[in-house]
């Protein structure tokens, strides 16, 4: 899975969201002293992107942080610039009040442990999947797909929502191999049937649907 990941996101399929993200991350960040955590960052792609979009403009420490240890393996070798730990969500490795940016991408948040580690005014950058994202897969390897969510997600306990973008944009995979690393590195491989996997495995070439919701969350001041 980690390697699947790792040559599908390299390809450049989701780099618009990365750009998005990294734009996030750096929007009225500290040049200097400021820290970012990645709570599930799988073989790091993300976070490879956003130290190359800091650059040398901003002095960022980074974290990446996966519960998989072959992921963290995987991006501790591919990047040395920044820290890579195991670790949960549930319980962050991560001193209280010390963490300026965190991000969340396609993951499990925990937000009481995030408001933990954020400190007052720090923001929490969140990415999760919008309705129609990678539907045409989903139509293939699902016999009926599940009624899209119309609901607002709430605004957790100690956050206020700072802004919300909605990305959707069309790719194009053009070989076998990218499909199966698609459907490796999601959690769709384990949900399809082996009817559905059979007909993914039989695609040349599938035009999807990109939809995520980006959401920007600070961390409140903590209430005396």
């Amino acid at each position: 899975m980690v390697a699947a990941r790792r040559r599908y996101l390299e390809a450049g399929p989701y780099q618009v969201i990365a750009d998005a993200v990294a734009r996030a991350v750096l929007a009225e960040l500290p040049i200097r002293g400021a820290t970012c955590l990645d709570a599930g960052c799988g073989e790091g792609y993300y976070l490879r992107q956003l130290a190359n979009a800091a650059g040398e403009t901003h002095a960022l420490a980074v974290l990446g942080l996966d519960i998989s240890k072959w992921a963290v393996l995987a991006a501790a070798k591919a990047d040395r610039r920044m820290g890579w730990v195991v670790g949960s969500n549930a319980n962050l490795p991560v001193l209280p009040v010390s963490v300026d940016r965190l991000l969340c991408m396609f993951g499990f948040p925990v937000y009481g442990e995030f408001a933990r580690v954020l400190r007052p005014g720090g923001r929490l950058i969140q990415v999760d999947p919008g309705p129609d994202h990678l539907r045409e897969l989903r139509e293939i390897i699902y016999p009926i797909l599940k009624p899209a969510r119309t609901l607002e997600p709430s605004v957790p306990a100690g956050f206020a929502l700072l802004g919300a973008e909605s990305l959707r944009y069309g790719i194009a995979l053009e070989a076998p191999e990218q499909i199966a690393d698609l459907l490796v590195m999601t959690p769709h491989l384990y949900k399809a049937s082996p009817e559905g996997r059979a007909r993914a495995a039989g695609l040349t070439r599938l035009a999807l649907t990109v939809e995520v919701r980006l959401s920007v969350l600070e961390r409140l001041p903590t209430a005396t």
